[in-house]
């Protein structure tokens, strides 16, 4: 059974929530991931697609939408997890950076390093 879950976050809309307790260093999920050329980039921007890619490739030369929850962590400058591409398996892998209660809700930093603090393309809420 899966850790987590999809609930309402009462602030950012929806949300990933931990249903039991995740331990630091410990696989939350195993996102597989559909990939598109940099070429398409210039339609998916004028979707509603743009908020949930991920960049992709060796050197971030295409895009990629997880399926799974992938596609729906909420960021955070302080998230509690992290993702890694998975280019080999076409999938990005999210693990805890820190312990997880049963209820938490699920974060990671949309900058992929958990400690980069650059604007994003939205204004980010405290």
């Amino acid at each position: 059974m899966f850790p987590i879950c999809i609930k309402e976050t009462g602030k950012y809309g929806r949300g990933i929530f931990a249903t039991r307790d995740i331990k630091t260093g410990e696989l939350i999920e195993v996102s597989p991931v559909l990939t598109s050329s940099k070429n398409d980039w210039k339609y998916l921007k004028k979707t509603v697609l743009y908020n949930y890619c991920f960049s992709w490739g060796e050197n971030y030369e295409h895009t990629a939408i997880a399926l799974g929850y992938g596609s729906l962590y909420n960021h955070s400058y302080t998230p509690n997890a992290e993702y890694k591409y998975n280019i080999d398996n076409l999938s990005i892998d999210f693990y805890a950076i820190s312990d997880i209660t049963d209820g938490q809700e699920i974060t990671i930093n949309y900058n992929e390093s958990s400690e980069d603090d650059s604007p994003l393309w939205f204004e980010v809420l405290v």
